[in-house]
C-alpha cells in the first residue's frame, strides 16, 4: 500500500514546487483556517471574514485539481476514474453545501450546521486525496520529481486564476469546467476585492456581469 503524502517529506514528495507538495500545502493552510473558524471566542465579523479565505482556497484549489490532477491520474492509473469520480462526488457535495450557506444569514443554528458539513467534507476529502489518490499519482509517474514539478507548475498557473466560488451547476471535468471558468474567475475574483467596498459594488458587479455573458457567449461562438 502506498504511503500517505502526510507521511513523507517535502523530498520525497518531488521538492516544494512538486504538485504533491503544493497540494498538502493548501491541505495544510486549510486545515488551520478551519480550527481559526471553530474557536469559540472568535466574534461573528472575524469567522465570517475566515470563512470567505476558506471557500475561496477550497474552489480555487479543487478546480485546479479537476482541471490538472484528476485528468492526469485517469490517464495513468488503472483505478484512476474510480478514484477521481469520488473525489468529483465530494466537491460536488461541497458546492452544493457552501451554496446553501450563502443563502442564509450567518450566526443561526442552521448555518452553523451546513457550515459543520462543508468541513467535515472538506476534510474527508483531504484524506481521501492524501491517503489514496495523490500517492496513486506518484506511483503512476514512478516517483519522477521533475514530472512533478511539472503537473505542480501547472496546477499553479491554474489555481491562480480559478473560480473562488461556489458554482453548483459546473462541469467537474475538462472541457466544461475549463470553459466555465472563463467568465467565471474575474466575476468572482473581482467580487472577492470588492467585498468590503460596498457603495462601488454593486455597479461593478453589474458590469462585470455583462461583460461574464458576452464572454461565455463569445466562448461558445468559437467552440462552434
Amino acid at each position: 500500500m502506498s504511503l500517505s503524502i502526510a507521511r513523507q517529506s517535502v523530498e520525497e514528495l518531488g521538492g516544494r514546487s512538486s504538485v504533491l507538495a503544493r497540494q498538502r500545502r493548501d491541505h495544510a493552510e486549510l486545515d488551520r483556517l478551519m480550527h481559526l473558524y471553530e474557536a469559540k471566542d472568535l466574534p461573528l465579523p472575524e469567522r465570517q471574514e475566515l470563512l470567505k479565505d476558506i471557500v475561496q482556497l477550497t474552489f480555487s484549489h479543487a478546480f485546479a485539481e479537476e482541471t490538472v490532477l484528476w485528468p492526469a491520474l485517469r490517464r495513468l492509473a488503472p483505478d484512476g476514474e474510480e478514484l477521481t469520480s469520488r473525489v468529483e462526488e465530494e466537491h460536488q457535495q461541497i458546492n452544493d453545501l457552501v451554496a446553501a450557506i450563502d443563502s442564509i444569514h450567518p450566526g443561526g443554528a442552521r448555518h452553523d450546521q451546513l457550515v459543520a458539513a462543508a468541513f467535515a467534507l472538506i476534510r474527508q476529502d483531504i484524506r481521501d486525496e492524501e491517503d489514496e489518490l495523490l500517492p496513486r499519482l506518484q506511483e503512476a509517474v514512478g516517483h519522477d520529481a521533475a514530472r512533478l514539478r511539472r503537473l505542480g507548475a501547472a496546477w499553479d498557473t491554474v489555481w491562480r486564476t480559478a473560480p473562488t466560488r461556489a458554482h453548483p451547476a459546473v462541469p467537474r471535468r475538462p472541457p466544461g469546467n475549463a470553459l466555465a471558468a472563463v467568465p467565471l474567475s474575474p466575476f468572482d475574483r473581482a467580487r472577492d476585492l470588492l467585498s468590503h467596498t460596498p457603495g462601488r459594488r454593486r455597479a461593478v458587479i453589474a458590469a462585470l456581469a455583462a461583460a461574464a455573458v458576452c464572454l461565455t457567449a463569445a466562448a461558445f461562438r468559437r467552440k462552434r
